[in-house]
């Protein structure tokens, strides 16, 4: 009898079997206490808070630079300083604002490190991509709000009423507008993301998240009419689409995922 057949496919098996055990075992794990544990993400605390006065501090510099962009889309619009140090504390919102998306990719890659040594390679398919993905995304909404979202809104209220009355703004008020804009619209894109977490980890499939279409375009009106600052129908009707966009762009990657 040979054997030479069964002992290749035992072999085989046992190879597969260590690949999985590898793929299921942390990669460069080093073992640490806890007290080294909270060590090291003290300092990384440390390091992005860090991070986040030098941004803010940079951006504070060169306010007229930021002020300038994001006043770009009110065409037409004269500001008004309606109170004593209203454009002053109004900059220094604008800074820590920019200081939170400019610390934000540097906060997930500190995040990255601190996990990175704890994770199977598995876990490294799944988690790194959706951390990168959640930057991205977020980067896209903001810049899918600045080019698309803003522009509709202040071309309706510049344009409703212009005839009657001259729109004269207040500065601090235009600038809560646009960043609560800028912000929301940002989290609004993260949507995929929950979506993929929910799925991967087996509490909704893709099937139910698509049967659930109906439930999905009343929510998506709903998300679009809290998220949007202004009150206008055109930018609500652009953030609910963009949510519906973005919900099953979700459920076409869980079907491609098999999820």
């Amino acid at each position: 009898m040979n054997l030479e057949p069964r002992n290749n496919l035992l072999a085989n098996i046992n190879l597969a079997n260590m690949n999985k055990k590898k793929e299921d075992l942390p990669e460069n794990d080093i073992p640490m206490s806890i007290t080294e544990h909270l060590e090291e993400l003290r300092q990384r605390t440390l390091f992005v808070f860090l991070f986040f006065l030098f941004a803010s501090t940079i951006s504070f510099t060169q306010i007229k630079i930021i002020v300038e962009i994001l006043q770009a889309p009110a065409i037409g619009i004269k500001f008004l300083q309606l109170a004593p140090g209203e454009y002053f504390f109004s900059s220094i919102k604008v800074a820590i604002y920019c200081g939170i998306v400019a610390t934000t990719p540097f906060g997930v890659y500190q995040i990255i490190l601190y996990i990175l040594p704890g994770l199977t390679r598995k876990e490294r398919k799944i988690i790194l991509p959706i951390l990168i993905g959640s930057i991205i995304l977020f980067i896209v909404g903001g810049i899918f709000a600045y080019f698309i979202l803003a522009p509709a809104a202040l071309t309706f209220l510049i344009s409703y009423g212009a005839d009657i009355v001259e729109p004269l703004w207040s500065f601090e008020q235009y600038f809560d507008f646009i960043l609560l804009l800028l912000f929301s619209t940002g989290l609004a894109f993260e949507i995929p993301i929950i979506q993929l977490l929910l799925g991967i980890s087996g509490i909704v499939s893709a099937n139910q998240m698509l049967q659930a279409w109906r439930y999905i375009i009343i929510i998506s009106t709903i998300i679009g009419a809290i998220l949007t600052p202004s009150t206008d129908p055109i930018t609500q009707l652009i953030m609910s689409s963009a949510v519906l966009a973005l919900y099953f762009s979700g459920v076409i990657v869980l079907f491609l995922l098999k999820k």
